[in-house]
């Protein structure tokens, strides 16, 4: 099961840079207002210990910048935090239209959370669409805040809204706030000289500066990312800031906004800490991987939703010896990934499942080579185009089987944002060890949801060491000294890796079947076979921890399973069903080939195992094949994360049936 932060970040985060978070503007009592009036008597503040919040609105109106910039201040704060960023495939999907809505959930609070969160305690809905949308998922109760100047009869007839949800009382079983945003915001930028098309842009500020009063956030950090972001634009930058502090001061006096909400600094042990998304985690992983293996970092890629980001971070980084190629398409993108590696460079590829489809002969060509080269898949909604934006795990068999002939890969799978980074130095670790192609399986909600990751000191990383080749490897009958590119490591079966170059050493490389030892084409039948039983030997043979099976009484009867992103979703409804009493076992996969080897034996202590999936099944199956257990799946594949309180409800469900059939 995978180590997960005990809570989040003390004062010592901030979204780009790991910072004293002390900024100026906090105070004892919370944030100094960035400017303007105070109400003549301090509004009462209500204490918290966590709040979920969704911003939502058009895919234009700025809402995935709205909570990037709430949760970095909320980072730098000291709060826990899970985001859930969810947005239209489409690049400016139709205004004011159900399709075409744009949201961002955060969930932060002081103490250590696992997930998103089921339901918002708040929304935000910049417009009819963005409403509608949303309004399913909040429970009874919650505040509602709409910009009510977009609610006009066309705007409620295009989503089919036949009367005002504000003024009809279909929205009496929530505490609604109507905030004229976009009037007000103009208001605030009224002498700014921004043309009113571009003075509404603004509008997004103003509610960030809004909730940054409702929930004591500190101010500085964003004020000083408008007018980096905008350094080129002035103008544009000021009336950013400026409609962000109107927002704040709106709520500071404001009669509709009775109190705010104070979310305390979760506890955490000493340490620097960032907010950090999992491909930006992934990318650095990669990097340090590289610098620990003392090896140049090359990426061949060509851009896919929603690998494209590892690509755009990783060419800022030419300092760090990495070397990024954008190709022309995806075959040709793991192609320069496999040469690099024959190089000696340590080469990535990234992509998402329908690249991992056209990049399919060329790992198979690496399984062959057994050359080191990193295979990341961004796994997203299928089949084909499928869910380009939206979350999946469905390419758990493409990675195991998709490649003709036997080729067996080896898997490693993260289980939340910040643990990206780790597993990408263990995919490097096993690939330049093993000498293999290795599968890195993340998925979009990893890739773009963030969580506060702990800076880790540069002992606490792992050993890489690249042992290329210096010389002759193998005596000849005749006392002659020879190379011979396929003689294995006893250990590992790993083949030498040698540069091209290196004097003495050269050899010939292709995908046709080898001799073993000596690396010539062969047709050999015994040394085909031979040859297929030793790659499937060298990667059975990896050395991959112990599954961690967490069941602190032991008593438990089922045990729930998973892998991936479903950590989190799983461990939160296992907190759930052990508050309410129950009993149940939990453990968490990151190595999905080989698997480790007490895996089996784990499965079978339990009389029932549970492997929630967002696929139809992928991991039971290869369970019930391997083990002969009958792993049963609770599956969904909605382009969403499930909700811990669904799971919960499912492992109640497991063992309350145990205890019947018991009694």
């Amino acid at each position: 099961m995978p180590t997960r932060r005990s809570a989040a970040v003390t004062s010592q985060v901030d979204q780009s840079e790991a910072v004293d978070g002390s900024d100026g503007h906090e105070g004892a009592s919370g944030p100094v207002p960035p400017s303007g009036p105070r109400p003549r008597r301090p509004k009462p503040v209500r204490r918290l210990d966590r709040v979920i919040i969704r911003f939502a609105g058009d895919s234009g109106d700025g809402m995935q910048l709205t909570g990037d910039r709430f949760t970095s201040e909320t980072a730098s704060f000291g709060n826990d935090l899970s985001t859930l960023p969810n947005f239209p495939a489409e690049i400016r999907a139709p205004a004011g239209t159900l399709p075409g809505v744009s949201s961002f959930q955060l969930h932060f609070a002081d103490h250590d959370i696992l997930t998103p969160g089921d339901a918002p305690n708040v929304l935000v809905a910049m417009n009819p669409a963005a409403l509608k949308a949303n309004l399913a998922d909040l429970p009874r109760g919650a505040e509602i805040i709409v910009n009510t100047d977009e609610f006009t009869k066309r705007a409620l007839a295009k989503v089919g809204y036949s009367a005002d949800p504000l003024v009809d009382g279909s929205l009496e079983a929530f505490h609604l706030h109507r905030v004229p945003l976009t009037s007000m915001t103009l208001e605030a930028l009224k002498d700014s000289g921004l043309a009113r098309k571009d003075a509404e842009r603004a509008k997004n500020m103003f509610a960030l500066g809004l909730l940054s009063w409702m929930y004591h956030r500190p101010t500085h950090g964003t004020e000083a990312f408008l007018r980096t972001k905008f350094a080129k634009k002035p103008a544009i930058a000021e009336a950013n800031v400026s409609a962000f502090r109107a927002g704040w001061n709106f709520g500071e006096t404001t009669e509709d906004f009775a109190v705010s909400y104070e979310i305390a600094p979760a506890a955490l042990p000493a340490g620097r800490y960032r907010n950090i998304s999992g491909n930006l985690a992934l990318s650095y992983g990669l990097i340090a991987a590289a610098e620990r293996a003392g090896l140049p970092l090359f990426l061949g890629s060509y851009p896919i939703t929603p690998a494209s980001d590892i690509l755009h971070e990783l060419s800022r980084h030419k300092d760090f010896g990495v070397r990024t190629f954008q190709a022309e398409d995806e075959i040709a993108g793991i192609g320069a990934a496999l040469g690099a590696a024959f190089g000696g460079a340590l080469g990535v590829t990234t992509t998402s499942g329908p690249g991992v489809a056209l990049k399919s002969e060329a790992i198979g060509l690496a399984v062959s080579l057994e050359l080191p080269l990193l295979v990341v898949d961004i796994q997203r909604g299928g089949p084909s185009t499928g869910l380009p934006t939206k979350t999946e795990q469905a390419d758990l068999l493409q990675a195991m089987f998709g490649r003709n002939g036997e080729a067996p890969v080896p898997i490693v799978a993260p289980a939340t944002p910040a643990e990206c980074f780790a597993a990408a130095l263990e995919a490097a670790r096993i690939a330049v060890t093993y000498r293999t192609p290795v599968f890195l399986l993340s998925d979009g909600y990893l890739a773009n949801g963030s969580e506060p990751w702990r800076i880790p000191e540069v002992d606490e990383l792992p050993e890489i060491a690249p042992d290329f080749a210096q010389g002759p490897n193998h005596v000849l009958p005749d006392g002659s000294e020879a190379f011979w590119p396929y003689k294995r490591d006893p250990q590992t079966l790993a083949r030498p890796w040698a540069v091209p170059g290196t004097a003495g050493l050269e050899h010939r490389i292709g995908g046709i079947e080898k001799q073993d030892g000596t690396g010539n084409i062969s047709y050999d039948p015994a040394n085909h076979d031979f040859m297929v039983r030793t790659r499937q030997a060298k990667i059975d043979g990896i050395a991959v921890p112990d599954v961690e099976v967490d069941d602190p009484d032991g008593r438990a009867r089922v045990l729930v399973l998973g892998w991936g992103s479903t950590y989190g979703p799983i461990a939160a409804a296992v907190r759930r069903v052990r508050a309410d009493g129950g009993s149940v076992a939990q453990a968490h996969l990151r190595h999905l080939n080989p698997f480790p080897a007490n895996l089996g034996a784990a499965l079978k202590a339990y009389e029932r195992v549970i492997v929630p999936e967002m696929n139809l099944g992928q991991l039971a199956l290869l369970l019930r094949a391997r083990y002969l257990v009958d792993a049963q799946s609770y599956n969904q594949v909605r382009g969403l994360p499930f909700k811990a309180a669904q799971l919960a409800d499912v492992l109640l469900a497991a063992i309350g049936t145990l205890e019947g059939d018991q009694q």
